[in-house]
């Protein structure tokens, strides 16, 4: 299988810019999404050949502890689990201890605590739901006027509470509308420093997530509404959502597993290609979204 590759974008951004988004970016983490113009943008290769382009390679010292291509279907979708969480956790400079306690957890997801704001943490709940939404973790989406599942965090993809096939990337998405909850000052920074958990934001800080999610602003940065990247081995070139690039996995990674390193057990352990006609369509539709219903039959 193969996908397309958009034109470079127009022009880089100079070292002050860059030096203050990698200041911004440590504070703000995953979802942040600014206007771009094209899918895939800079030629210079990972370093150690991955097939995945800088940024969308994210840095090389922590590229490794990313999901890789499946090889098998039997890997599609499947979760990495809890010894392989732990393990990249420590790898990225976190452990179990610096994650929020169970009771610190269950008032976060439910609007308890301290400042509370239940839909603050349905956006939150949301947001983990999708990011995790391997086997035995399905979503639920009216398509068509039915409750259909569907599992898809493999691909890069899932599928929004009306039907839409999309990247979790998208605009429309909890994963980007989180942005407001995550920015410093905001609703999650203020509530962990009120329930007793700065701990826990110091430690987010002083992990891999800081320098990978610099890249994964890049990356987000020259992607268009689709949210799609290529992947380019030797003559082969396929493509993926946003979500399964290396800086982006990982920097999602981070966060999930300092609210509950259980739930960073069941995102996905392989990437899997989205099928042609798939990646297309998404990338020819304005929103970046399609009917799931017009093309589930792909991921059967």
């Amino acid at each position: 299988m193969h996908g397309t590759q958009s034109t470079a974008a127009n022009h880089r951004r100079g070292p002050g810019t860059r030096r203050r988004s990698m200041v911004v970016l440590a504070l703000l983490g995953v979802c942040l999404l600014a206007p771009a113009t094209t899918r895939t943008a800079l030629a210079e290769p990972a370093a150690d050949a991955t097939g995945f382009a800088m940024p969308f390679a994210g840095a090389p010292a922590y590229e490794y502890l990313a999901p890789i291509q499946l090889t098998g279907p039997e890997q599609l979708n499947q979760p990495i689990g809890q010894a392989e969480a732990d393990r990249i956790a420590g790898r990225i400079g976190l452990t179990a201890a610096d994650a929020l306690s169970d009771q610190q957890y269950q008032y976060l997801s439910t609007g308890g605590g301290v400042g509370g704001d239940r839909t603050a943490a349905e956006v939150i709940n949301a947001c983990v739901q999708i990011l995790t939404n391997t086997v035995g973790r399905p979503i639920h989406s009216d398509v068509n006027g039915q409750n259909t599942p569907s599992v898809l965090a493999g691909y890069g993809l899932y599928v929004n509470p009306g039907g839409q096939l999309e990247s979790p990337a998208n605009a429309d998405a909890p994963t980007r509308q989180v942005n407001s909850l995550i920015a410093p000052g905001g609703y999650v920074g203020t509530w962990l420093r009120d329930n007793g958990a700065a701990h826990t934001l110091v430690a987010l800080y002083r992990s891999a997530y800081t320098v990978q999610a610099a890249y994964g602003f890049a990356a987000q940065q020259m992607s268009g509404a689709a949210q799609l990247v290529t992947n380019t081995k030797g003559d082969v070139s396929t493509v993926v959502g946003m979500s399964m690039a290396p800086p982006l996995w990982i920097v999602n990674f981070a966060l999930i597993y300092i609210l509950k390193p259980s739930l960073a057990a069941a995102m996905p352990a392989y990437w899997a290609p989205i099928p042609p006609p798939v990646a297309d369509a998404i990338e020819a539709a304005p929103s970046g979204q399609v009917p799931f219903g017009d093309y589930a039959s792909y991921f059967r």
